[in-house]
């Protein structure tokens, strides 16, 4: 019989619901439960394409005896991470701080109070590695619950208040300001240190994409001229284009390597990964007009609408980690991996041995049993562009027959925010309107599902449908920021009005008058603590990412309210930037932008003019870091609504771009190459 999470939109929930045990999704009721029956909360949190969660739940939550242990002497809370960031985060911190590691499933016993007094990940189904079983953690704590309650209580206010006693106030310079350019180049040099010269990205395995870092460093380039940095950026695209965290395929890339070589991916795709790569690729091509950035930004781009496009126009979470191998069982990376014989089945023998070589396709094999992940192995000489054409044409169409690994279809705001800015100027770059036009069908979606007249977000949908979660800041900003994008895109000046309401938002709801920001709103339900970090994860985080955007609308439309806010909020970069630079590096790439001015660039011409479609290309392709573009036809009420092009006349007749910086404008220029010129860096 199903239990409560029956009625969950989220995949993850639905993928319980049939479990024996008695689950609650996390809500006040829950906790009421708890308190009436007198028992702790087992709070556990994942999220659908993650393949431990997936393991754990086979081995412990499917199992009868176990689920009857839990409902004897629990009350178990699953929680969709991708739904209540908030709730994870909080949670999480505590784990990292009691443990010194984290990760998911994440496996927390709670106070009916929610205070937290056990921690854990994973915990495998009987003892293995020195790890206990989940059957004796679940009796232990049963145990000290019963028979010493007094101290479990004593453990939990002080892990209570530990939490409530940080705050990362003390961190921001006393004049909130942004960061100078000697300490960009500090943050330079601490990059160096860490990158990893013979293979590409930073630290050792497993390995991340650095997206937020890359731009940071290409826009650093774009400043300064920096050749270290501009190496930085190449040689990791390369690697990770050339390896296994890239489908050779289908395009798009899994959520990292386990190893520091970029071989073997952990398999999942999320959308994130793929919207901030899709836009660094897109970038590096704009920098240095490369071939195989071109390629990568393009091929992830059509992923992400060939697989994680719903139906009502948004993009799906991720994609699993593990599919069916056809024998029943459920593997990671099933779907993905080849073997010489599969290879030789698809393609005969010549092509096989062909592919083989071309893709490091080996006996050995560089995954399990004997299977390789398909790579781009340096190799010398030409290459046979329609043969390799005519074998992934091949293999793909192979591959399609194979189970399919499974598809989180909920739409997260923010993720779904960093879409559209990717495929929008994916799709300007490259001449592809198909591309644009899903961005905006995707921005669309948001605003009728996803935002209310408040100018408040939910955070999730499927089906067209919102969830009950409200958005956190990551949303706001991440949302704007796509927006911006688009309006500097299209030139349709409504997408910087809805920035606009958002960015008010996170103003009245998000942020201190020190210039800090929480990650869920001032009137968002009370945790144990308001969430807060400024530091980067798997995107962008909530403070920087808001920083970036009320930047860029400031500059697109002269708030200093707007603009004020954002150098506030760049005080945390002066903080950390220097120490910690691979996990704010979206931080960086905004501070780079608020050092270069940002430019404020106003295309003023016909619309369907070439010569108007020509400034406005090279508006859009000028290298000049965080750089708004607004475009308009003069005198029509939307040029004049937007304040970068207001009584920015013809010149001559003809189209023009001004080009302002730091409340200057440069004369106006009716030559595309000239407008190029003055955005280069």
């Amino acid at each position: 019989m199903p239990n409560r999470l029956a009625h969950e939109t989220s995949p993850y929930l639905l993928q319980h619901a049939d479990n024996p045990v008695d689950w609650w999704p996390w809500s006040a009721e829950a906790f009421d439960e708890a308190r009436r029956r007198g028992v702790p909360v087992l709070l556990s949190v994942g999220y659908s394409s993650c393949h431990w969660c997936h393991v754990m739940a086979h081995e412990s939550f499917e199992d009868a005896d176990t689920a009857a242990l839990l409902n004897e002497h629990f009350v178990a809370v699953k929680v969709d991470r991708e739904e209540r960031p908030d709730v994870d985060a909080v949670y999480m911190e505590a784990v990292q701080a009691a443990t010194g590691q984290g990760g998911w499933p994440m496996t927390v016993f709670l106070t009916p109070d929610a205070e937290p007094f056990y921690f854990g990940t994973y915990f495998p189904p009987e003892p293995r590695h020195g790890m206990p079983s989940f059957g004796q953690i679940l009796e232990g704590v049963r145990a000290a619950w019963s028979d010493r309650r007094d101290e479990v209580g004593e453990v939990a206010g002080r892990i209570v208040a530990d939490l409530a006693g940080r705050s990362l106030t003390e961190s921001l310079p006393a004049d909130r300001r942004p960061p100078r350019p000697e300490e960009l180049h500090t943050a330079l040099m601490g990059l160096t240190r860490d990158f990893d010269a013979v293979r590409g990205g930073f630290g050792g395995a497993p390995k991340f994409p650095p997206s937020m870092v890359l731009e940071f460093l290409l826009r650093h380039h774009a400043r300064t001229g920096s050749a270290a940095a501009l190496e930085m950026v190449q040689a990791t695209g390369a690697a990770m284009a050339r390896g296994g965290i890239y489908d050779q395929l289908g395009g798009g890339f899994a959520r990292y390597a386990v190893d520091a070589t970029w071989t073997v991916p952990h398999f999942e795709k999320m959308l994130y990964d793929n919207a901030l790569l899709c836009r660094t690729y897109a970038h590096l091509w704009r920098t240095t007009g490369s071939d195989l950035a071109r390629r990568i930004a393009v091929e992830t781009a059509d992923f992400m609408v060939r697989e994680l496009r719903t139906d009502q126009g948004g993009f799906a979470s991720a994609l699993d980690a593990d599919s069916d191998d056809g024998t029943g069982r459920h593997v990671e990376g099933a779907y993905y991996v080849w073997t010489p014989e599969q290879l030789r089945a698809v393609l005969g023998e010549k092509d096989a041995e062909f592919a083989a070589t071309y893709f490091g396709v080996t006996e050995e094999g560089t995954f399990e049993e004997g299977a390789s992940v398909l790579q781009l192995p340096d190799t010398d000489g030409p290459v046979d562009a329609a043969r390799v054409a005519s074998v992934k044409q091949r293999l793909l169409a192979a591959r399609e027959q194979r189970p399919r690994p499974g598809r989180d279809d909920k739409v997260v705001a923010a993720w779904n925010g960093l879409a559209i800015a990717a495929l929008a100027e994916t799709g300007a770059y490259f001449d592809r309107p198909d591309l644009v036009q899903a961005a905006t069908d995707a921005a669309d979606l948001l605003v009728r599902v996803h935002m209310d007249w408040h100018a408040r977000l939910h955070r999730t949908s499927r089906d067209g449908v919102p969830g009950g979660n409200s958005g956190v800041l990551e949303d706001y900003a991440d949302v704007a920021e796509g927006f911006l994008a688009l309006a500097s895109v299209t030139g349709e000046g409504v997408w910087v009005d809805f920035a606009g309401f958002l960015l008010d938002t996170v103003l009245l709801q998000f942020t201190t008058e020190d210039g800090a920001l929480y990650d869920t709103a001032a009137d968002a339900e009370s945790l144990i603590r308001r969430p807060q970090d400024p530091t980067d994860n798997a995107s962008p985080s909530g403070w920087t990412a808001a920083a970036g955007a009320l930047l860029s609308y400031g500059a697109l439309t002269g708030s200093d309210l707007h603009r004020s806010a954002a150098e506030r909020a760049l005080g945390i970069v002066t903080a950390l930037g220097g120490r910690a630079p691979r996990f704010i590096g979206w931080g960086l790439a905004v501070a780079e932008a608020a050092l270069d001015g940002p430019r404020e660039i106003a295309v003023v011409g016909p619309q369907g003019d070439p010569a108007t479609a020509a400034l406005h290309r090279a508006a859009l392709l000028g290298t000049a870091p965080g750089a708004v573009v607004a475009l308009g036809t003069p005198g029509t009420e939307e040029a004049d609504a937007m304040p970068l092009l207001k009584d920015r006349p013809l010149v001559d007749g003809a189209p023009a771009a001004y080009v302002c910086r730091h409340f200057t404008c440069e004369r106006p220029t009716t030559d595309p190459e000239e407008l190029a010129e003055r955005l280069r860096g």
